[in-house]
């Protein structure tokens, strides 16, 4: 059984729910999911420049942790561009 997750802190939300290639219908693109505490440790490592270990205290996480966020959030964008599939934004709960 897994551990419960921990809540984390987020702060940042997307400008827009999903970001998808041009001229392409929704209904026949494949869709990645990119939850809400994977958006924020972007936001955070990526864009605002934050070393981890700063960014995971912001979060309320481990430096462990938020290291796999980073990891997941950039695997899924990635697959994103290079796959031509929509990247869909979960709300913060």
């Amino acid at each position: 059984m897994a551990r419960p997750k921990i809540p984390r802190q987020i702060c940042g939300s997307p400008a827009q729910s999903c970001f998808k290639p041009n001229g392409v219908p929704m209904g026949s693109l494949e869709k990645v999911f990119l939850e809400a505490d994977e958006f924020e440790a972007i936001r955070l490592v990526d864009y605002q420049g934050m070393q981890q270990q700063q960014a995971a205290v912001e979060m309320g996480v481990s430096r462990q942790t938020l290291a796999n966020l980073v990891k997941s959030a950039r695997k899924k964008v990635a697959d994103s561009l290079l796959n031509g599939k929509a990247l869909m934004m979960s709300p913060a709960e």
